[in-house]
């Protein structure tokens, strides 16, 4: 089976494209660079995570001409779609590169693989896309477009093309809404990987409000749960959510840091437009479908993660 990741060089895109490839799929990885953080960085996990095994083509599918000269080609029987801006508060000052990189490509992406006669597309969407509901478990039906930031926004709407084209061509279509990824080549502008930076330089850590919670999703459980999704049978098209079903607040995860950092030094700051106070996946839906169970608990993928960082982050 011909399988391409977009977004292949980032931090998901690099470990699902490593373990389809180690699993015997046939993968070819796309990606722009966009500066929105260092390519370098990027060259790094690439290489790291799949040692040069996976071909990478490096263009931006804002081309609409080139993506489907490139499907075209490679005729894909599955397109993981991860490519996109993330990152809210970068939203909120470049709100039209949004529409740009997560809705203009996406429909070049959607377009491109229809035309390609793929038969099951797999979209990267995000859990903002149920704006701010406070502490409650979060299930797919809850979303309905009433977000809190551009990002959010660009996301819901890629959701509605998604549902679109895929009846317009009739390929499977698989939604997936991550709750806050982290692990080794974890995206350097989240919490965690800004945390880690800052503390193994000695520095102070910034938090933003107070009272917050994120349901934490360790990088390994969200590559299973996609490769499962990959493989479940069934022609219907769905959403589901990938999180861990177990919020954890600021307040434990600096606790958890504390046992790595005991010098662990805080500075707080007001809260930041567009984010949301909680977040935390009904994960029900998924485990019925494809059997998707996260394995990895907090304290371990954090500890996993910080002695990653020693190792590369210095």
């Amino acid at each position: 089976m011909k399988v391409v990741v977009t977004g292949g060089a980032g931090f998901i895109g690099s470990h699902l494209a490593a373990r389809l490839h180690e699993q015997g799929y046939e993968v070819a990885a796309i990606d722009c660079f966009h500066p929105y953080y260092p390519a370098e960085r990027k060259e790094r996990q690439f290489h790291a995570l799949t040692g040069g095994r996976v071909p990478l083509a490096r263009f931006d599918l804002l081309d609409g001409e080139a993506t489907k000269r490139w499907f075209s080609q490679f005729r894909p029987d599955v397109v993981f779609h991860l490519a996109a801006l993330p990152g809210v508060p970068y939203s909120l000052a470049h709100p039209l590169a949004y529409i740009d990189y997560d809705i203009k490509a996406t429909v070049n992406v959607l377009t491109a693989a229809g035309e390609a006669g793929a038969g099951h597309v797999l979209f990267a969407s995000s859990s903002s896309v149920y704006g701010d509901r406070g502490n409650v478990p979060l299930k797919e039906e809850m979303a309905d477009g009433r977000v809190v930031s551009p990002y959010a926004a660009a996301k819901y709407g890629a959701e509605s093309f998604c549902h679109a084209y895929a009846h317009l061509y009739g390929y499977r279509m698989t939604m997936f809404r991550y709750f806050t990824v982290y692990g080794p080549w974890g995206r350097p502008d989240m919490a965690i990987g800004t945390f880690l930076r800052r503390l193994l330089a000695g520095e102070e850590i910034v938090v933003y409000g107070q009272g917050t919670a994120r349901d934490y999703t360790y990088i390994d459980d969200i590559v299973a749960g996609m490769i499962a999704a990959l493989q479940r049978g069934g022609g219907q098209s769905e959403v589901f959510n990938l999180g861990a079903g177990a919020p954890v607040t600021m307040e434990q995860l600096l606790a958890e840091l504390r046992k790595h950092f005991p010098d662990l030094k805080i500075v707080q700051a007001p809260e930041r437009k567009g984010d949301v106070k909680a977040t935390w996946a009904d994960i029900t839906k998924a485990k019925q479908a494809f059997g998707y169970e996260p394995n990895v608990p907090f304290a371990e993928g954090l500890a996993r993660t910080v002695a990653w960082a020693r190792e590369h982050e210095r």
